[in-house]
């Protein structure tokens, strides 16, 4: 059995309030002064682990009851967490915001920061966007207080505080509130992280510029709060204890498979497939694949490549860039018509299409990508429609939306990967052709890590008759 370190939550009341800034700041304020943190981020958002990765020097990993299960949080936060002296959780949106449910609205929202801080036993620490704020601020703190006692939040940390005597009345209505403030964080205009239409720009894309941005918000964040206090508030529950995830346990390796026939599986990366969670690689590397990271923008494929995995990103940020690696995009029809597996989320979709807006892409699938206005987010209870390398028919896998694109079929085909009910009306979406699975769908790999092996075992049938491209 393995005791996890002790962990801080980071919620807010609502969305904006500057949950990243403050976690990253905090993540890389304590990395600066010796600890060992270990970041999480609650909810399927792929972007601020990055932020919360270059911080503290590891992998940033999401914590998602609805994608992998409440009993797979435990585990995955000790697993995460493994040589740390110290956690530090990003809640999503508000303390209390979940999956809305279509019938009732349960005690605590399913995916909520308050969820996962319930699981673990974790105490939260408030953010609060102070901008507007004065003593009534009292009330607001009460009611999240009693809302829910099982709830432990020790404190808050202030943020875009105005100046002394603001600082002043709003630390008084915490004290009415009965809670403790761990610091005062100054307005700062410059403080805000570039962002576009799905958010923040992921912190790959941003390179030099993102570690300055990390560095900026160390130093504010490192300067405002108290982090003795923080560390000293930080605890763990009885979710913290048990079985660490196990990505070999969670596949079932077959110790009879040789080294040498570890078929190769080129995962997409780089600056336009920035989504992915750090358990897919380990996944597929315990089901017995050889992982190689490839950079559509300017690399081909690695030799030997006998599957594919195309992740979410923005590829209509880099859409001209993806056209011209011809060479690649020949590659992936080849690769597809011989039969090589390839599992393509979101992203992926868009890029194995003919074209995405006015810029050729690689073709594999008969379908047209148009970039829109309308936002299409949301968890969804998939079934699978169709056979297909990754799942039976009838196959179930809860996954999630996020996406400002639409999809056309070029040839009059309709849709046969997955379909969902939403608002009481079905839809169908995502194209399975030959190995080729494509889908708007992103999922989490360890809420179904026997996929994981079923493309490793098809990447091994594929295995002898690979040729080079």
């Amino acid at each position: 059995m393995v005791t996890a370190p002790p962990a801080l939550v980071i919620a807010a009341p609502a969305s904006g309030s500057g949950k990243t800034t403050v976690t990253t700041g905090l993540i890389g304020a304590l990395a600066r002064a010796g600890h060992r943190v270990a970041p999480f981020k609650v909810g399927p958002d792929y972007i601020d682990p990055g932020y919360h990765g270059l911080a503290a020097g590891r992998p940033g990993r999401n914590l998602d009851p609805v994608l992998v299960g409440e009993d797979r949080i435990g585990p995955l936060y000790r697993a995460g967490s493994a040589g740390c002296d110290i956690a530090v959780v990003e809640g999503v949106m508000g303390l209390f915001d979940g999956r809305i449910t279509e019938d009732h609205m349960p005690a605590i929202a399913p995916g909520s920061t308050a969820q996962v801080a319930s699981l673990l036993g974790a105490p939260v620490v408030l953010v609060i966007d102070a901008s507007g704020h004065s003593q009534s601020l009292a009330a607001i703190l009460h009611g999240f207080v009693s809302f829910d006692p099982g709830i432990d939040i020790r404190g808050v940390i202030l943020n875009r505080v105005g100046s002394p005597r603001h600082e002043f009345v709003l630390r008084q209505a915490c004290a009415r509130a009965g809670l403790e403030v761990f610091g005062a964080v100054p307005r700062n205009a410059k403080m805000a992280v570039p962002s576009r239409h799905l958010g923040l720009i992921p912190a790959a894309e941003r390179g030099p510029e993102a570690v300055a941005a990390i560095d900026a918000m160390t130093e504010l964040i490192g300067g405002a709060v108290d982090l003795a206090a923080l560390v000293a508030a930080a605890d763990i529950g009885a979710g913290a204890v048990g079985p660490m995830w196990s990505p070999e346990l969670e596949v079932g390796v077959d110790e009879s498979v040789a080294a040498d026939s570890r078929p190769v599986i080129a995962l997409a990366s780089g600056a336009a497939f920035t989504f992915g969670y750090a358990e897919h690689s380990e996944l597929l590397t315990a089901a017995g694949a050889s992982v190689v990271p490839f950079d559509p923008l300017t690399d081909l494929l690695p030799d030997g490549c006998s599957g594919v995995v195309i992740g979410g990103g923005f590829p209509e940020e880099h859409a001209a860039a993806l056209a011209a690696n011809r060479r690649l995009l020949t590659q992936l029809r080849t690769v597809a018509h011989s039969g090589i597996p390839i599992h393509a989320e979101c992203a992926g979709l868009l890029y194995l299409a003919q074209s995405l807006d006015d810029h050729v892409m690689a073709g594999v699938l008969p379908l047209r990508g148009t970039f829109g206005k309308t936002l299409t987010l949301g968890y969804r209870d998939a079934v699978a429609l169709t056979d297909s390398v990754l799942f039976d028919a009838g196959s179930r896998m809860r996954g999630h939306e996020f996406h400002r694109t639409t999809i056309t079929a070029l040839d009059g085909s309709k849709p046969s990967a997955w379909g969902w009910r939403r608002d009481g009306v079905a839809h169908i979406e995502g194209w399975v052709q030959g190995n080729v699975h494509a889908s708007y769908l992103h999922t989490h790999p360890a809420g179904r890590p026997e996929v994981v092996a079923r493309l490793v075992r098809a990447a091994r049938t594929a295995f002898d008759s690979v040729s080079q491209y």
